[in-house]
């Protein structure tokens, strides 16, 4: 059976804060992905790996 080593955490917010608690736990590394406007973020600083794919969107109200 093979196991999980790395698991990619395409979400941000607090839920991907606990989704990276939970993987920690179990000995799981993670990977988040963040774009430009995301750069500041905690769940990319909280990952093992992050990766920037590009600018965001700006949504005008």
């Amino acid at each position: 059976m093979n196991t999980i080593k790395k698991i990619l955490i395409a979400n941000r917010g607090e839920i991907a804060i606990r989704i990276m608690r939970a993987a920690t736990e179990l000995g799981i590394k993670t990977v988040a992905i963040y774009s430009h406007e995301d750069r500041l973020a905690l769940h990319r600083f909280k990952a093992d790996e992050s990766y920037l794919v590009g600018e965001g969107t700006l949504t005008v109200s």
